[in-house]
Order: C-alpha cells, then structure tokens, then sequence
C-alpha cells in the first residue's frame, strides 16, 4: 500500500487508516483508537486558502511542539531526571480512551462512556470539545494537551451536532451554552467543514509532507534517540 500511495492511487485517508490498521488501532479499543493528525493551523479566516503553506500545521514536529515556545519548556521536562521512570517530553499521550471519549461526547456510545469516565456525570463545560478553533488554541496556549485527532473529523459531521439535546453546561468566561461544536470561520455547516478538512488532507501541502507525521507517530522517531531529538517521547 506505501507504493500505491506514492503513486497516489490511494488517499492520504486511506493510507492512514491502512496504517492504524497495521499498527494495532481499531475503532474496538478505546486506548488503541485510529489516530491522525491535526492538520491545519488557520482556525479563523472567512476562506480556507488550501493553496497557501501557512494555513497548514507543520507536520514534521509532535503537537506538542507545534507551537515552537513550547520546546524549550518541553527539553527542560525531559532533561529532569528523578531516576525514577524513564526520562520523556510528555506526560500525556496524542492518543487515549480519554481523549476519544472528549471528541465524540455527544455521540452514544461515547456520552454513557465519558460519564461513567467521570463518576455519573459531564466533566466542566470548559474542558469539554465545545469548539474546534478553541481546541486548536489550546493546543497552542497548553503544551500539556497533546492530543491528535480522530478520523471522525474527516468524515462524520453528526459528532459536531449535539443532536440528542444533552445538557453540556455553560463556559465559565463566556456563560455560553454548551451544545453543537463550534467551528472555524471558514466552515458555512458541519457537512461544509467536514468536506473542507478532508480536501485540506488530501491537499498538495499535506500530501508532500504527511510522511514527516507518519515518521513521528508509526516509525522511526517513536523511539531511541531519533524520538529523543524530534521532542516525541511520551510517559
């Protein structure tokens, strides 16, 4: 399949899930959950240029980093030695139940999940998925919050939609409702944003560079001192 990719007789979509798929993930297992990238960085225009470089997350460093201040802070946390664990850059992972169960909230099975997850109840509005420019700013401001996306975003508008009317509560700042995923500007619908996000993944820009992500998450640099300089180990 790496060959039909290159020949671009499969998609940049296809290949990821083919790739999930070797490495173990399946849509069965919550911690072991299909994992793909975040992939733009443009959360406010009106138009989503897809022509220009800069709409584009740099896919080559973990998204921990993908904020730069962030990787300094981030080699500091990794050259604490306690002698305890072994040393790394993250104590969180891009992918987990947690982080499966927070993006599909409003979806069963996912909400009865999420509210066992916290003991019989929502988790506080604020640190729910309640908007997708919001969850790209966090990865900005929180080098904590390292989570990658689910494949849902490229296809699947209904996990935007809080369509069974679930009581999210309301944001601390803002004292706004929690209900359907806010999106970016440049989104006119769920279905339109889901359509722009997946064109943006089988664009020229991540097509030319969808193999530095891969690297990072499925080969070479998840481990050793290649992971060690590409600022990828996690806990």
């Amino acid at each position: 399949s790496l060959q039909k990719w290159v020949l671009r007789e499969i998609s940049n979509f296809e290949y990821l899930m083919q790739l999930n798929t070797i490495a173990g993930r399946t849509y069965n297992d919550l911690s072991q959950y299909p994992v793909f990238p975040w992939i733009l960085r443009d959360y406010v225009s009106e138009t989503l240029d897809l022509t220009n470089p800069a709409v584009f997350r740099d896919l080559s460093k973990p998204i921990g980093v993908a904020n730069e201040r962030h990787a300094r802070d981030v080699k500091e946390n990794f050259e604490d030695p306690t002698g305890t664990v072994d040393k790394f850059h993250y104590g969180t992972h891009y992918s987990n139940a947690a982080g499966v169960m927070h993006y599909l909230i409003r979806t069963e099975p996912f909400t009865t999940l999420h509210i066992q997850l916290q003991s019989g109840r929502f988790d506080c509005s604020d640190r729910q998925f309640h908007s997708v420019p919001a969850a790209w700013q966090a990865r900005m401001e929180n080098p904590v919050d390292v989570k990658e996306l689910i494949p849902e975003f490229f296809y699947f508008p209904e996990f935007l939609e809080n369509q069974n009317g679930f009581d999210l509560g309301c944001l601390q700042l803002s004292n706004e409702k929690v209900g359907d995923v806010v999106l970016p500007r440049w989104a006119r619908s769920r279905e339109d944003f889901i359509h722009q996000h997946r064109k943006a993944l089988e664009s020229e820009y991540v097509s030319a560079h969808l193999h530095e992500w891969i690297d990072l998450i499925f080969g070479y640099k998840q481990r050793g001192p290649a992971a060690v300089e590409a600022l990828n180990v996690f806990y």
